[in-house]
Parts: C-alpha cells; structure tokens; sequence
C-alpha cells in the first residue's frame, strides 16, 4: 500500500486523477479504473476523480498484483542497433506497433522482443509492455530503447524525464517552411472535440519542439526536430498546428501526398543518452527507411 500525504498548499484544490498521476508511474487511465475499484482512497473513504485535493488529505493507493497474460514469443526480424546485457535499442519499422493492445494483441515489438530476450525484460512496465521505456507511434519507424532489468529501466526512465535524453527525428511535411530555424511551445492535451487524438490546448502539459530545415522542395520541406518534452503525438500535433502537418499523417491533417504513403514521414533518427548501468555516453543512428530515401530522390 502506497500513501500520499497532502503537506503543500500549492498540490491542494487539484483534480484527484491528475494529482495521482503526475505524483506517480500510474496513467490516468490506470488511476480512474482503480478509484472505481476502491483501491484508491482518500482518508480510508470511496471518492471520485474529480474529487479536489485538501491539505493533510491522506491517499492510499493499493499495489495492484500484475495479472497473468498470454503474451506470445512471435519470431518477427528486429533491425538491432545496439544490445547488451542491460539494454536493447531498435530501429523499429513503420507499420510495427510497439506493445499489445486493443485490436493488436500480438505481432508487436513486445512479441518480437521476447522472442530475442527471452525471460531478460524490465518488469516496471507492466504485464504488456516488459522493457517497454518510452514509445513511438505505430507509424513512426526509428531508435526505440528497451531495458532488459529494472534498475536499467528505472534509470532510463530517470533520464527521460528529467530530459536528460536527446532525440532527433526527420520529418517530410507539407508546405515550404519560411523560418531555417524555430521553437514551438505549445501545451498538448486531450482533444475536446475527439477524444482520440490530441490537440494544442490551454489547459495541456507543456511540450516544447526545435526544428531545423534541412532542405526544401516544391510544395515541401525535411525538417531535422528535437523534442524536449515527449508529449502523445507531439510532433504531428505541432506541426499541424502551425500549417505543416507531416506527409502521410491520416489523423492531423488530410493524409494527402501524391506519393500514396500510408502513415506519417517521421522517423527517430538518432538517441543520445548515458548508458543506465556504466554511464557511458551513448550516440545512436538509424538510417532513414528505404521508402523515405526513395520519395526524397523524386523530390
């Protein structure tokens, strides 16, 4: 049993779920479910999610007991960048979710990662996503990292979110982009309208992009991004938002490109990081995919 105490005036009058989740590793989805189950109380009390903190409240949260699931060792090749004992780094395809889910129960990076490391996986992430650090969306292909035991993970997630982690990603977005370089600061949140997909709004987390021009074309630009913060879909929402949206993306923009790609041209080109054991500066690339090189020869 975990508790949070409520000391500071400045963490009172908050949403419950959302004080919960920012101040723990539980999603706010996680966090509604197990308030409805009533393994989440407030002063030994049943309340609801919306419920606004108060000084001296007492939140006792219940260590929930992983749950036996059927994940499946699927031989699916992995393009390995880097691999030893403590972590594993892929160069993941476009088109290759990363962990099972609702509609994707198995053919997953997760899948293919067991097969390759057998029982050696981080547990922190869950029954469904052992090793699992951080994501890319199924339709970005690039460098994923894996931890293969807990102390990696829990370093690697240290690092992650004290943006000690540098990723550089390559995007084709439509439009020629004026600026040769610039910042976006945009807070990211739940769209209101489709609770699917995210969108620039007030009450969002802060998610802050750079991006630099590497070339342009007729009618588009390749952009080099850095991302500070690692906001659900933050590059395709950003770029959207200013009148760039990525070639291909279906969900923040029309998807139209006369190159008939499915799925957004974004591709995490290169990690840089200090190994979560030996501290070891790491610099990883991985070559843009086939497809990618081919339309930016058209081009």
């Amino acid at each position: 049993m975990n508790k949070l105490i409520i000391n500071n005036n400045e963490k009172t009058n908050q949403r419950l779920d959302s004080y919960i989740a920012n101040n723990t590793q539980l999603s706010r989805v996680a966090v509604h479910r197990m308030i409805e189950e009533e393994k989440i109380l407030v002063n030994g009390k049943k309340i609801k999610s919306s419920y606004k903190t108060q000084l001296n409240d007492e939140i006792s949260i219940e260590k929930e007991q992983p749950k036996e699931v059927n994940l499946i060792a699927q031989d699916i090749p992995l393009d390995i960048i880097y691999e030893d004992k403590d972590i594993i780094v892929i160069n993941k395809p476009k088109g290759l979710v990363v962990h099972p889910a609702n509609g994707n129960p198995d053919g997953t990076l997760v899948n293919a990662i067991m097969a390759i490391c057998k029982d050696s996986l981080s547990g922190i992430g869950g029954e469904i996503r052992p090793g699992i650090v951080h994501r890319l969306d199924k339709d970005t292909s690039g460098l994923l990292i894996v931890a293969k035991n807990d102390e990696a993970h829990i370093k690697m997630s240290e690092q992650i979110k004290n943006r000690q982690v540098k990723k550089k990603y390559i995007a084709l977005v439509r439009g020629i982009v004026a600026e040769d370089e610039a910042t976006i600061n945009m807070p990211i949140g739940r769209s209101t309208r489709d609770r699917k997909k995210m969108a620039v709004t007030k009450t969002g987390k802060e998610a802050i992009t750079h991006f630099k021009v590497l070339k342009r074309y007729d009618k588009y630009t390749l952009l080099e991004i850095k991302i500070d913060t690692g906001r659900t879909h933050q590059i395709r929402v950003h770029m959207s938002e200013i009148g760039y949206p990525v070639v291909g993306d279906t969900v923040y923009s029309n998807g139209k490109n006369e190159f008939g790609v499915s799925g957004q041209m974004l591709h995490a080109k290169s990690l840089e990081f200090k190994h979560p054991i030996t501290g070891k500066q790491m610099y990883l690339e991985a070559p843009l995919p086939q497809y990618f090189e081919e339309i930016l020869k058209k081009l």
